[in-house]
């Protein structure tokens, strides 16, 4: 166990604490089971040392951090560190990376069981369902998800400028106050535009190269492995998975032929629909429906998209048309608190079954729009709001 001490030490030093994500404010630390999931990339690793680094002192025994594709796991259980650690006079266990372990869900809730006084947190893939896992957690575990960082995010952590959060409705109903504040700061259209290209993942260094071969990395990493090993899906279809990825990153988002885009990839259609499915939860994908409730959601999306610009950019074998990039933009950020469906007639987006969004450049009208009420343009290249026709980027400034 010391050995894992002196690793959290090691890692512990290398963690900087001067930005942290807003979700570190959100959780209920002090709940006695925790899970923080998220795709590969977001910085689940970066939040769970930040947390440790800003609560407990150096050289702490009563916190340790591990991950669990540790090579100490090959030859010790979960159950064996978490006794020891409890009789050690640990208090609080940071377990990252579980779904590398796989009896994670049985050992967990048996931690759970034995030791009250113990907390843990654990985080894991986007992908990771703790309802059925082999153990159900539900009912003991407090879920959170950790996203990509929004346009507001990414001012403060590339920019160090600092916007506070604003509702969908404080966006909608205060925008030239909202666009005041902002233009104040900095010049929104400029690093908007920047944002769409290398913003989203938490470790742009400055080279746009490295920074796209470190988002194929997560994409292969997803594929080839968390989607076996969460999903059952078999590794001899991860090239066709990559095919499909790239059709779609490629294409205008258009209305779906799922029996045409099946035979494109050399897929089942009903094989197609479930890898679809598992995709938009590993945060590759974004399957958008007309309607979140009807029974046509069980057969097929009616629009799909890439999960947000960056790694549209990246999957892209031709070059990414801009209304493609905006409309990813655009229910990247709003899905994350918001229940986005495809408006079809009426708008490009309704949101919450209340508000429709038609996305366009600066020039773009409310001629499609025009007679639904709560109807909005968002709209590119724009700092300030005419009317309704309100600044594309600012949807990104609610999480």
């Amino acid at each position: 166990m010391e050995r894992l001490f002196t690793k959290q030490e090691r890692l512990l030093s290398q963690t900087s604490t001067d930005i942290i994500r807003d979700l570190m404010h959100q959780v209920h630390w002090d709940n006695q089971l925790i899970a923080i999931r998220g795709s590969r990339g977001v910085g689940k690793t970066t939040l769970l040392l930040q947390y440790i680094k800003k609560h407990y002192p150096p050289g702490c025994r009563e916190v340790l951090y591990c991950s669990l594709d540790s090579i100490y796991f090959s030859n010790h259980t979960l159950l064996d560190l978490a006794d020891k650690f409890y009789m050690m006079g640990g208090k609080h266990l940071f377990l990252d990376e579980v779904h590398k372990y796989p009896t994670w869900s049985k050992e967990v809730k048996e931690i759970y069981d034995l030791y009250p006084t113990l907390k843990v947190v654990f985080s894991g893939s986007s992908l990771l369902n703790i309802l059925n896992a082999d153990a159900d957690l539900s009912r003991r575990c407090l879920p959170y998800n950790l996203y990509g960082l929004s346009f507001r995010e990414y001012l403060m952590f590339y920019k160090n400028i600092c916007i506070p959060i604003h509702t969908l409705e404080e966006v909608l109903s205060h925008p030239t106050e909202i666009c005041r504040e902002v233009n104040e700061k900095c010049r929104p259209v400029q690093m908007f535009n920047e944002y769409l290209r290398q913003g989203y993942y938490p470790f742009y260094n400055g080279n746009k190269d490295d920074y796209y071969i470190n988002i194929e990395n997560v994409v292969n990493l997803i594929l080839e492995q968390e989607m076996p090993l969460l999903c059952g899906i078999d590794p001899a279809y991860v090239r066709k998975l990559k095919a499909l990825l790239s059709v779609l990153a490629s294409s205008v988002p258009y209305e779906v032929d799922t029996t045409k885009l099946a035979t494109v990839i050399g897929l089942s259609r009903n094989s197609l629909l479930a890898y679809l499915a598992n995709m938009e939860r590993a945060e590759l994908l974004k399957l958008l429906y007309s309607d979140l409730y009807s029974v046509k959601k069980m057969q097929k999306p009616d629009k799909i998209y890439i999960q947000n610009p960056n790694l549209l950019y990246v999957l892209a074998s031709e070059r990414v048309q801009t209304g493609t990039a905006r409309e990813t933009f655009v229910i990247n950020q709003l899905s994350v608190k918001h229940e986005v469906e495809y408006g079809k007639k009426n708008g490009d987006f309704v949101v919450d079954r209340k508000y429709t969004f038609e996305v366009g450049g600066a020039d773009k009208d409310f001629s499609q729009i025009a007679d639904i009420p709560n109807s909005y343009v968002l709209a590119d290249n724009m700092e300030y709001p005419v009317g309704h026709k309100l600044p594309l980027w600012m949807v990104g400034l609610i999480y």
